[in-house]
Formats: structure tokens, C-alpha cells, sequence
């Protein structure tokens, strides 16, 4: 049989436009190319507007987003948030004294100052702020006359001696510490809940601002005498907030980088301009869209516009470097344009699709951070169908390559051409079209692939390391939090189970009784530091109310005895039940939030739910800092083989309707299951746990490594499907595609890669994971697809089909 034509042979020379039949090709392409100065005009107008209202842009986080709003669990926390005060979103800001303890008069006038100053911030859930100075934090005292209580701040305190020491005696009397006192009395905290929105604006609350506020407070009170320190979401985002700005420096240094690449390989300024600025204008559309959808970005969105540019310039590269070798053989530049878009229109349109619906996936997770990821991605890759597959050939039609970039192209496709003269990487590829050497490599696939697997069964859920694991172990953050874990008896990680009655139900006998069991049943559990309920503190009251005797520390029968302990600790302890006294929070704090922890206390307490709900008595999870981590990495387990099983079902689908051939569908996507096992395997031993911030990256790798398959097969099937061996099919797609796609996996690589660098420890991690999965994913298609291929596509040569020319 001869040898077939290559994909770029087949099209005739032309090179003058005027011999050109401008009505060929199919409709989509007539459509495009016979009106290109409309559509120029058309997106020129699109990237005005667009790019005017990117400039409107915010940047914000959101701690309902982070959370999966539609669970049960969190369901029932959001059903209760009214009665659960301080158990949502909050923060905890410590106050240290460097010199002496807090008892100490200018010590407590800063303390003052800092808690009037937060107390007016906008956002703040006042009633339930705690602090030495709020009228919330109370003590209660057993006397001969009788219970007293009162403010743990004395009303008439005025910096005295006498007043000290009063103060002295009620934070003792008020069991404070280790909770709001450090143990050690060198430190005290002011404990602030927040609010979903700004009540004077009615907005979203904004975490950039609240950050701004907290490192004011910082600037204005912290001295050589006075040291502050602050944990909690608002702060995390604000940190991670403000770390965005310096990724976006790393923005700029991938298109730094990308042009680079571009250049080094076509030698041609003008259109590695092009490509640049095009994937640069569908980023800038993005962002025009985001603002107009209402959307903000946030820590983990901000990544979008690199993914956009740097999937950008890959499809830009393949459509330049289909026009540069058919300039260098002499056709016109219009006339090359039209000859990449009708060879590469459909394999780019498909591999573009393959991408939103890789992205689209992520949509069946219910975390709404991750949805707003997916659907920003989604629309950012379908704006490259408009602005690099139908705009960049239009505008390489008028711009070209230059000349000397065309003629050194000839040159190498001239050398390449003569025997002995194929580029290195081709003479080492092609012999896995060869039966031993595509047998060596499925083995070797194989084992790594089992090998993979295995470890990957150690892949956990959750964060693996005490602190923020999204920033670095030595950020100021980690250090806050690493203080508070030291010098305070009580940490922030709070699981609170929502103990759920009739109105008037928790003052019970047996509702105490069942949370008392709970309580005891999560004090065995590793990890529990301290369990705090009504049902402790209905006991402590009424020992207290009968003069403190011990034989009356038990949970008493009588109904009246109950109520007055009831009626008592609503007055002085309001975050232990509501009012009504129809929802108590039982309240475990944790030593720490990692994966394993967070597990054992949801496992027990769905155990005791399951044994101990009744009718008129629920023990719902959860609320909380801890018990919504812990409903969360229930989601992200849950979601991750749903997310797998959906994105690879998708993408075949996609890459059926491309190739017709299901053989075809298995060459594509073995390679990329592969590197998803690696992917995992290589969290386990890089310690990364699966998280709301790793979710995502085995979904981009996928929807993005399938372009190496789409433009590689789509080229070998054709040549094989108009007579041409395996061999020469696969080396025509190398020589058409492959050298590109080997480019375009390190142009990728290098749009992400400068993550690594990123002050934020999460993004530094995606950085790294994506990088490897866009290097492995073109090892995997350059070489498993000639090896799969011998087995699976050599009856496409013996079966040729009519050739389907691309619309």
C-alpha cells in the first residue's frame, strides 16, 4: 500500500488568495472567514465592555461557600443558627501581656480600648461577643445568703488596686481559665462572632475589610508591652486575601514565560504576540463575565485566570503552528489560516468541550466554592471556542508569520524529511507502534497503575496538620494559632451537637440524662479535650442553689428544681440553650480539626443518635468550627468517585462522538486514569490530605490532559483511515501535532508552575499537582496512545472510512 498523504500534504498549495475558491470549505468556516472583519469588530466591542467591567471586579471569601449548604448535618445547623450564637463563623483575638500577667491596669485599658473598637466594627454578632469587658462573661458565688452573681468586670472598676484584685477573684469564680484567660494569666481573649451580612448595608460581609480592621487593631495597640494575635475564618481569608495579591504577580510572570516558550519554538514575534494577546483577552472577557454574573473572586477562583490563559495559549499554539507550515510551503497566509481551521476546528472544538464538561463535573459537589469554580472555568474555556478557534485563524490570516520564521520551518521540515533525518523524539517514539516495545510499556503502565492504586488507598480526607493547612506552618497566622493551642486549656476547634426538644424540653429529666450519656460517651473519645452542656451546668447550679452541698451535683427529678436551675443558667449562660429552651448545644472541644478526629467524634455521635432519638428528642450534627469541617470532608469523600465516575463518563461520551470509534475512546482515556492514581498516590506522599482545595485538580488535569489525546488521535485516525500504517500514521500526527503537544504541556506547566512560589500553601500545593499532571498526561499520550493503539486501532488502516472534512 502507499503511503498515504499527511494531513498537511493534503491540501494543496495556493499562494495567492485570489486563486483561492472562498466559497469551499464547510458552512462554520464560510461564516468566519468570508466575513472576518464583522467578527473582529464583533469581539473587539466584546473585549471593551468586558474588559471595562473587570475593572468593577471585587475580591471576597465567604464562609457559607466553603460549607455544603444542602447536607442534613448542615442543614440542621442553618435550621438553629438563630439559637446557636458563637458557634458559626467567628474569631478569636488574643491579647497578650509580654510583661507580668493580665492583671495589670495599662494591660486592661488596651484590653478595653480593643474590645470597644471591635465591638463597633460592622458585622459583629454584638450580644454574643465575649471578653473580659462584656456584660456577657458573668460569675456566680455560693455565699451564706444565698447564689450571687454579676459581671466578671466590676462595675465600678477604676484601675485601682481593690478593683484588680476583684477582678482577680471573679475570673476565678467565673471558671474562665483556660477559656477566655490563658492558663498561665499571661493572655486573655476576646471571643466574636460574626454575621452573614453587614446589617447597615445588607451586603455580604466582607472579609477584606474585617481583615483590614483586625491589622489596624494590630497596628494601633500591639507594643513592646502588648502582643496580638488572632484566629478564625475572617482572618484565614483575610490572609489568604491578601495573598492573592502577590499571586497575582505570578500571573504576570506566566505570560512572561509562556511568550518564552512560543518564541523560542516559532521564532516569530508577531505571532507569538497574538497567541499571547488572545489568550490574554479571553482571560479579560472572564472576568468582565464574573462581574456581570455578580460573582467575586476568591482564594480559590483566582486560580481561573490562570487555567483560562494557559489552556488558551495551548489551543493558539496548535492553530499557529498549523498556519506555519503551510506559509513555509508556500501558501498564503489567508489561505493557511483556512486550511488549520477546517484541519483543527473540530479537534479543538471538542477538546474545548471535553474541558467544560471536565470542569462542568464539579458542579455535582455541594460545596459552593467549588461550583463557582467550576462554572467560572466552564465559561472561560467556552469563551476560548469564540476568541482562539474563531478569532486567532482570522486574525493569523491578516498578520501571518514572518517570513524568516516560515522559511526556518521549511528548513526543518526539509532536514526532517531526508532519510536518517527525523527528529530525535520521533525515532524514540515510534517504536511503541511496534508490538514488543507497546507490550514493554502497557506492562510497565500497569504495574505503575497497581503500584498507584495501592498507595492511594492511604489518600485521607481533611486536613493532616494542626493549624490552617492553607498557609505555610511558619505564616503569622499558624504561629496565632500555635500560641493559642500552648497557653489556653480550651482550643478553637468546637464540635457542637444540636440537642433539639419541644419548647421547654431540654429542662427534662430525661433529655439531661440522654445529653449527659453523650457527653460521657465523647469524653472517651480520642481527641475530646472537654465536653460543656446545660446538662453540667444545670448540675453545678443546682449544687450552687442548694449551698453548694455535693450530694446535690446529680441531675435532680423534680420538675421544680430543674426549672429554677433552668431559668438560672438561661439568665447567666445564654449559649447553652435558647430561651425556649428547645435547642442546647452540646459543646465537645477538640485538641485538634485533622481528618482522623473529626471522624471518631462524628461516628459516635451518629452512633448515639441512632440509639438515642426519640420522637420529642434529636441529637443532631453538627455546628460548630470542627463539627462543619468534619460534615464537609464527608462531602469531599463522598464527592470524589462520584466526580470520577461523571468526568470519565462524560469525556468518553465526548471523545466517542470525535473519534466513532470505541477503541479509540479506550487509547484517549486509559492514559488519564492512570495519572489520576498517580495524582493520588502522590498526595499520600507528599502528606496532602483530599480537601474542599484539592478537590478540583484531578478534574482540571483531566478536562485538560484529554487535548493531547483529541489532537493526536484526531490526526493518526485520519491517516489511518486514508490508507496509512499505524507507524506512518502515528508519525504524521507527531509531525503535525505532537512536537506541539509536547510545547503545549510545558507552555501549561509553566502557566501554573509559579504557584509553587505562592505565599498561600494551598495554591502551592494545586500548583505543584497540576504541573505534574500536565508533564505526566503528555508522557502518557505520547507514549501509551502508540502503544494502546497496536492493540486496539490497527483495524482502522485495513477498514479506511470517507474522510469527514471539519465545519
Amino acid at each position: 500500500m502507499a503511503a498515504a498523504k499527511s494531513a498537511i500534504d493534503d491540501m494543496p498549495v495556493i499562494g495567492r488568495v485570489e486563486d483561492f475558491d472562498r466559497s469551499s470549505g464547510g458552512f462554520v468556516e464560510r461564516a468566519v472567514f468570508n466575513y472576518r472583519g464583522v467578527l473582529i469588530v464583533l469581539c473587539a466591542i466584546a473585549t471593551l465592555v468586558l474588559g471595562w467591567r473587570a475593572t468593577m471586579l471585587t475580591v471576597n471569601a465567604s464562609f457559607d461557600k466553603m460549607i455544603p449548604q444542602s447536607h442534613p448535618y448542615i442543614r440542621n445547623y442553618f435550621d438553629n443558627r438563630d439559637a446557636l450564637g458563637g458557634l458559626g463563623n467567628s474569631v478569636r483575638i488574643v491579647v497578650e501581656a509580654k510583661n507580668g500577667d493580665i492583671f495589670d491596669p495599662d494591660y486592661l485599658l488596651v484590653l478595653q480600648k480593643v474590645n470597644d473598637t471591635v465591638f463597633l466594627i460592622p458585622g459583629i454578632d454584638r450580644p454574643w461577643m465575649k471578653s473580659l469587658w462584656t456584660p456577657l462573661v458573668r460569675w456566680t458565688e455560693i455565699t451564706e445568703e444565698g447564689l450571687t452573681a454579676g459581671a466578671v468586670m466590676p462595675e465600678d472598676y477604676d484601675g485601682s488596686k481593690t478593683s484588680i484584685d476583684q477582678l482577680r477573684a471573679n475570673v476565678y469564680r467565673a471558671g474562665l481559665i483556660g477559656d477566655l484567660v490563658a492558663n498561665d494569666l499571661k493572655s486573655s481573649t476576646l471571643f466574636v462572632p460574626l454575621l452573614d451580612h453587614d446589617p447597615d448595608t445588607g451586603l455580604p460581609f466582607d472579609y477584606q475589610r474585617f481583615a483590614g480592621e483586625l491589622q489596624k487593631i494590630r497596628t494601633d495597640y500591639a507594643s513592646d508591652k502588648v502582643a496580638i494575635h488572632v484566629i478564625g475564618f475572617a482572618q484565614l481569608a483575610g490572609d489568604l486575601i491578601s495573598g492573592l495579591f502577590k499571586v497575582m504577580q505570578f500571573f504576570a510572570a506566566s505570560v512572561l514565560i509562556v511568550a518564552a516558550v512560543l518564541f523560542f519554538y516559532t521564532r516569530c514575534l508577531r505571532s507569538t504576540l497574538l497567541v499571547v494577546a488572545a489568550a490574554l483577552a479571553a482571560v479579560l472577557w472572564l472576568l468582565g463575565i464574573i462581574q456581570l454574573l455578580g460573582f467575586a473572586l476568591d482564594p480559590y477562583s483566582v486560580l481561573v485566570p490562570f487555567l483560562i490563559f494557559a489552556i488558551g495559549a495551548s489551543h493558539g499554539t496548535q492553530k499557529m503552528n498549523g498556519i506555519m507550515q503551510d506559509v513555509a510551503r508556500g501558501t498564503h497566509r489567508y489561505v493557511a489560516a483556512r486550511y488549520t481551521f477546517r484541519r483543527l476546528f473540530l479537534a479543538g472544538l471538542s477538546a474545548i468541550l471535553c474541558n467544560v464538561v471536565g470542569f462542568a463535573v464539579l458542579m455535582v459537589i455541594d460545596i459552593p466554592v467549588i461550583r463557582n469554580l467550576a462554572l467560572m472555568t466552564s465559561i472561560g474555556v467556552s469563551i476560548l471556542i469564540f476568541v482562539v478557534l474563531l478569532l486567532l485563524p482570522v486574525l493569523l490570516s491578516y498578520v501571518g508569520v514572518s517570513p524568516r520564521a516560515a522559511k526556518r520551518r521549511l528548513e526543518i521540515q526539509r532536514k526532517e524529511a531526508q532519510p536518517g533525518g527525523a527528529p530525535l523524539g520521533q525515532r524514540l517514539l515510534l517504536p511503541f507502534t511496534e508490538r514488543r516495545w507497546a507490550t514493554t510499556a502497557l506492562v510497565v503502565a500497569a504495574v505503575v497503575a497497581i503500584a498507584a492504586f495501592g498507595i492511594s488507598r492511604n489518600l485521607k480526607v481533611g486536613d493532616l496538620d494542626p493549624g490552617a493547612p492553607e498557609l505555610w506552618p511558619d505564616s503569622r497566622y499558624n504561629k496565632d494559632v500555635a500560641y493559642v493551642n500552648v497557653h489556653y486549656g480550651l482550643s478553637s476547634d468546637q464540635y457542637a451537637v444540636i440537642v433539639k426538644t419541644p419548647p421547654g424540653g431540654c429542662e427534662k429529666f430525661s433529655t439531661l440524662v440522654e445529653m449527659d450519656r453523650l457527653a460521657q460517651t465523647l469524653r472517651a473519645v480520642p481527641g475530646v479535650q472537654v465536653v460543656v452542656s446545660a446538662a453540667d451546668a444545670i448540675r453545678s447550679t443546682t449544687t450552687a442553689l442548694y449551698e453548694g452541698s455535693p450530694k446535690w451535683l446529680t441531675i435532680n427529678r423534680r420538675e421544680s428544681v430543674l426549672l429554677n436551675a433552668r431559668d438560672y443558667m438561661v439568665a447567666n449562660s445564654p449559649d447553652l440553650t435558647n430561651r425556649e429552651c428547645a435547642v442546647a448545644p452540646l459543646i465537645a472541644y477538640l485538641a485538634d480539626h485533622r481528618a482522623d478526629t473529626l471522624e471518631h467524634v462524628t461516628d459516635s455521635v451518629t452512633a448515639f443518635a441512632k440509639d438515642h432519638d426519640t420522637d420529642d428528642l434529636h441529637f443532631l450534627p453538627a455546628a460548630g468550627s470542627a463539627g462543619i469541617q468534619a460534615v464537609t470532608n464527608i462531602v469531599v469523600r463522598d464527592s470524589n468517585r462520584t466526580m470520577l465516575f461523571f468526568l470519565y463518563g462524560a469525556t468518553a461520551l465526548l471523545c466517542l462522538i470525535a473519534f466513532r470509534s470505541w477503541r479509540a475512546v479506550v487509547v484517549a482515556i486509559v492514559p488519564l486514569m492512570i495519572t489520576s492514581l498517580i495524582c493520588e498516590a502522590l498526595m499520600v506522599e507528599l502528606n496532602i490530605g483530599m480537601k474542599v482545595a484539592t478537590l478540583p485538580v484531578i478534574a482540571l488535569g483531566v478536562g485538560v490532559g484529554v487535548d493531547y489525546a483529541l489532537y493526536l488521535l484526531s490526526v493518526q485516525l485520519q491517516a489511518q483511515r486514508s490508507g496509512a500504517s499505524l507507524t506512518e500514521a502515528y508519525r504524521q500526527a507527531l509531525s503535525f501535532t505532537g512536537r506541539v503537544v509536547l510545547l503545549i504541556g510545558f507552555t501549561m506547566a509553566a502557566g501554573v508552575v509559579t504557584w509553587v512560589w505562592s505565599p498561600i500553601k494551598f495554591q502551592a500545593n494545586m500548583g505543584l499537582l497540576l504541573t505534574f499532571m500536565f508533564l505526566w498526561n503528555i508522557a502518557g499520550a505520547l507514549v501509551m496512545i502508540p502503544a494502546l493503539s497496536h492493540f486496539l486501532l490497527r483495524e482502522e488502516t485495513r477498514q479506511p472510512r470517507p474522510e469527514v472534512v471539519p465545519t
